[in-house]
């Protein structure tokens, strides 16, 4: 499993980013790297910039390597800007997706709801977080889970975040159901990267 066993919040301010709401508070608090010269002055070089903007990415969605790899490599086939199509390519995945939503609360509790098999696509079960949701794709949580204490509280808005939700998603909160009206511009996607960063670290 992607999921790492490294606490949320050292993980966060090690890449810089609040990866958990619960995080952020901690964040804000010591907005710099964990550890005892987390403090300190640190000379970066040209790859380790590089190679933490991809693991920033590889975070936010919990991917391991080896899923980010393949993604770059459908990214590279895709026209357009291959940074942009990276991200577009991550952010159909569908726990990203019921993450957006306001389903879950974080990434992580969107990818077990996925694999405990709480969610299905156009009525059919499916518990591969990394199922890539297609346009006109309707999801939502299966009738059997609805009554679950997570789902109300999801129901109610509970795990909505902060302001808008995605142009590119159409939300019922109330029926726990989503659809994908269209791909994803990477504007619109609310991750914190600089994807063309990504790609030169993959391109070295």
């Amino acid at each position: 499993m992607p999921n790492q066993s490294r606490p949320k919040v050292k993980k966060s301010r090690a890449l810089g980013i609040a990866l958990t709401p619960k995080a952020v508070k901690y964040f804000e608090a010591r907005p710099y790297p964990p550890g005892e010269h987390g403090r300190g002055r640190k000379q970066n070089s040209d790859y380790k910039v590089r190679l933490l903007e991809k693991q920033r990415l590889r975070a936010q969605y919990d991917i391991s390597e080896r899923q980010m790899v393949r993604a770059y490599d459908r990214a590279k086939k895709a026209e357009g800007k291959t940074g942009e199509a990276l991200v577009v390519e991550l952010e159909r995945r569908l726990d990203a997706l019921v993450l957006r939503s306001g389903i879950a609360r974080t990434i992580y509790q969107a990818r077990q709801m996925v694999v405990h098999g709480h969610i299905e696509v156009n009525g059919h079960k499916v518990d591969k977080p990394s199922f890539r949701v297609r346009p006109d794709d309707v999801v939502m949580v299966r009738e059997r889970s609805r009554s679950k204490a997570l789902f109300e509280t999801a129901r109610a808005g509970g795990f909505a975040a902060e302001g808008e939700t995605p142009r590119y998603l159409q939300v019922n909160l109330a029926a726990l159901a989503f659809r994908l009206d269209r791909e994803p511009n990477r504007k619109e996607i609310p991750v914190i990267c600089d994807e063309q960063l990504v790609v030169e670290y993959y391109a070295r």
